[in-house]
């Protein structure tokens, strides 16, 4: 699949799980999801979910680039101790479709830590019905010190 129809794929999900457009349908709708200011994530169906999208300020915010994002099994965003917790919610979603206002700790490649909040996370799936996956866009969050506390520092 590539990058245009990936997003469209996101973003029919997006309209079918919340009813509303994640950013505005266009012919250049592709860049626009790329360039949005808030994260958009997706990773297959495998036993080990891979990420196959990360628009750029998911890359920035997890201090990778797309190539690397894109070949790290999702369950790595998160650190040991959060990911069962992770892989329950993720069960859940796969149940019901999608969720709102996920959060959790996730780790950038350079081990900084950060809290997301206000998550919302929906299934993918083709015009048959078959999941392809799952996505998760969030704008809110927020650096944590080693200690697991606001980061202050900033």
């Amino acid at each position: 699949m590539d990058l245009g129809q990936h997003t469209e794929l996101l973003l029919d999900n997006y309209h079918r799980c919340f009813g509303e457009d994640l950013v505005s349908r266009s012919a250049d709708e592709a860049a626009v999801l790329m360039r949005a200011k808030f994260v958009v994530l997706s990773h297959g169906t495998e036993s080990d979910p891979v990420f196959n999208y990360g628009n750029e300020a998911a890359q920035a915010l997890f201090e990778m680039d797309w190539n690397t994002l894109t070949a790290l099994p999702s369950r790595s965003s998160a650190e040991a101790m959060h990911q069962s917790e992770r892989a329950a919610f993720l069960k859940a979603v796969q149940e019901q479709g999608y969720s709102e206002g996920y959060g959790g700790v996730r780790m950038s490649a350079s081990g900084k830590r950060f809290r997301i909040a206000g998550a919302r996370v929906w299934n993918l799936l083709d015009a048959q019905g078959t999941t392809l996956g799952q996505a998760a866009t969030f704008s809110e969050w927020e650096a944590l010190d080693e200690q697991g506390t606001l980061d202050t520092d900033d």
